[in-house]
């Protein structure tokens, strides 16, 4: 009892000596604080989720019984909670994944099903392995494929070298340096999407000659090749970063896709596939290398995202192991590999949001709300993409039903369904809810990682910038001192959003709402846990994820405070034609994205 009892003293002398004195004689900011850095429960909620629950693939049972789970936790608090269904998406369920090298020896490799991979059906798929040739056009594809029927074709190039390109820059030459570049933009030529004379991608040809595209997994082509007896696929999408292109300029990198392309890549960061290399050797985005970012990214580390097969099974494996077989395969070592994977595609399910509620006793039709997707990409636990985002929303919505029970505005939380397919669950909200629209008075979006958040920003409406300002003047100098490690800074840009990508929040900011996104120290997000195998609950900081909670429901009791209302009145600006129409509809099914 003494022990938390001075710790308790402590963590009030701290806020005291960081915290300007119209906070300090705040009483909710001061419970705020207490609630969110002296008693967090975010570390027990993650354990919850990441590792008893896991992931939460749109469609799955996964995030059926996360719903589930947040709704029993909001109702336990005091606080309403439901599920609202918008669509459908097709379903699928994840079973167990064993791939084995058997010949020319045996290796247990390390890998996992895409996404809506058919399974095996408990009779496991042994065949030979073969490269994807390239071929001169799509005519020349087909006369290939008979010999493909039986065999196991492998998608995506072997990377000359799986060690991380951090090593190569540390402890290697200039000259093998220079010549692992060469040789991995070499390859990224040869393996890149194939374009006709004026430089456009030729629907011919497109990858590797084929005429077809592998979108995020095997895409148009996986469907052609299953089509033609292939009986198993395999591909490896590796992170990438370090090594410049010494034929040119990137073409691809760049920041995040807007609806129907890949809506959540992390800004330069963004991934990119083995089987989505953009043309002239370009490779994919990563921070700081000149020309693009080609080298590996970091031990073993692969994203791992999806396939429109239904029959022939679609796997991914990790660099060292695809790199395996892939130069068995080429030195005519016949490697044969068996699949046994457990899954089923379970046809259209429900699409739906999970959304909670304070309700407002003096403005309740005015609305203040947090935003995060709830969604994940399946190849591990989901739990920087955007687990910890939800578990920011749900910890301060914890806080805020303590500290400020009775808001003059409804406070709102979205946990948005199928981010990951096209910003799908918070569009379907905004058409559903025309009454939260009118009425929202700032909705704070976090959807980067892990890291504390440093940085909130805005755009479209001329007076976001003066509400910002003076909410941001009621925090404790904790988050505005700018000799601290924590401070947040804050900015507002005139120029407006036009057709939504990134994540959720830029599609209220879109519809010309007031839209706050709340952005994160990086942690090396687009190298390792970015939609990949090792987005895990051990990745998590949980000193930061307290110091976000804390700083969310600080920051939406000040919106729900402010006596006046943010205005829409536009920031001036050429705003894109169409507006507001170029901001789109959700499909209300599964639209595929091949």
């Amino acid at each position: 009892m003494t022990h938390l009892r001075n710790a308790s003293l402590v963590a009030a002398a701290v806020f005291c000596a960081a915290t300007p004195a119209s906070a300090q004689s705040d009483a909710t900011i001061q419970r705020i604080w207490r609630l969110g850095m002296d008693s967090s429960h975010v570390q027990q909620l993650s354990q919850t989720l990441f590792d008893s629950i896991g992931p939460r693939l749109t469609g799955s049972p996964g995030i059926r019984s996360a719903s589930d789970w947040v709704i029993n936790q909001y109702t336990s608090w005091g606080i309403e909670a439901k599920r609202e269904q918008y669509g459908t998406w097709r379903g699928w369920r994840r079973g167990t994944s064993h791939i084995d090298l058997v010949q020319p020896r045996v290796r247990s490799l390390a890998g996992t099903m895409l996404a809506w991979s058919p399974g095996t059906g408990g009779s496991p798929v042994t065949a030979e392995a073969i490269v994807l040739p390239k071929f001169k056009d799509s005519t020349e594809f087909v006369k290939w494929l008979p010999s493909a029927r039986g065999k196991i074709v492998l998608l995506s190039p072997a990377w000359p070298t799986c060690r991380p390109s951090e090593d190569w820059n540390r402890y290697g030459t200039p000259a093998s340096i220079a010549r692992m570049a060469t040789l991995i933009a070499q390859m990224q030529a040869d393996w890149s999407v194939m374009t006709s004379a004026d430089g456009r991608p030729d629907s011919t040809r497109l990858y590797r000659g084929t005429g077809y595209s592998l979108a995020l997994g095997t895409g148009t082509l996986g469907t052609r090749l299953e089509k033609a007896g292939v009986v198993g696929m395999i591909s490896s999408r590796n992170k990438l970063s370090g090594f410049a292109n010494p034929f040119g300029a990137a073409a691809g990198a760049g920041g995040r896709g807007g609806r129907g392309a890949d809506a959540s890549g992390p800004g330069s960061m963004r991934g990119g596939g083995a089987g989505g290399l953009a043309a002239g050797a370009a490779g994919r985005g990563g921070p700081g290398a000149a020309g693009g970012a080609q080298g590996a990214g970091g031990w073993g580390t692969i994203e791992i995202f999806e396939t429109y097969n239904t029959v022939a099974p679609a796997v991914t494996l990790e660099c060292e192991d695809y790199g395996l077989l892939s130069r068995l395969a080429e030195n005519n070592q016949k490697p044969v590999v068996k699949i046994d994977v457990d899954a089923a595609l379970l046809g259209e399910q429900p699409a739906f949001n999970t959304i909670g509620m304070i309700r407002g006793t003096e403005k309740p039709d005015e609305y203040v709300m947090l935003s995060a997707h709830f969604d994940s990409w399946d190849g591990s636990s989901g739990a920087t993409d955007n687990g910890t985002g939800t578990m920011m929303a749900m910890e301060a919505m914890r806080i805020l039903k303590l500290a400020y029970p009775r808001p003059k505005r409804t406070i709102l939380v979205g946990h948005w369904a199928s981010e990951e397919q096209g910003l799908n669950g918070s569009t379907a909200f905004t058409a559903d809810h025309p009454e939260v629209m009118k009425g929202l008075q700032a909705l704070f979006n976090q959807d980067n990682g892990t890291g504390r958040v440093q940085s909130l920003t805005s755009s479209g409406l001329t007076d976001i910038g003066p509400h910002l300002k003076s909410w941001y003047s009621q925090l404790p100098a904790f988050y505005t001192d700018s000799m601290s490690p924590n401070v947040v800074s804050w900015s507002f840009n005139d120029v407006p959003t036009g057709n939504p990508g990134g994540t959720d929040g830029a599609v209220f900011a879109c519809f010309g709402t007031p839209s706050i996104g709340m952005g994160a120290v990086q942690w090396n997000y687009g190298t390792y846990t970015w939609h990949t195998n090792r987005d895990t609950y051990d990745k998590i900081v949980f000193d930061d994820l307290k110091h976000n909670a804390t700083l969310a429901a600080m920051m939406a009791y000040e919106a729900s405070e402010d006596p006046q209302f943010i205005k829409r009145d536009r920031s001036p600006g050429n705003w894109p034609t169409g507006w507001p129409a170029n901001c789109g509809k959700v499909p209300r099914t599964t639209k595929p994205r091949l």
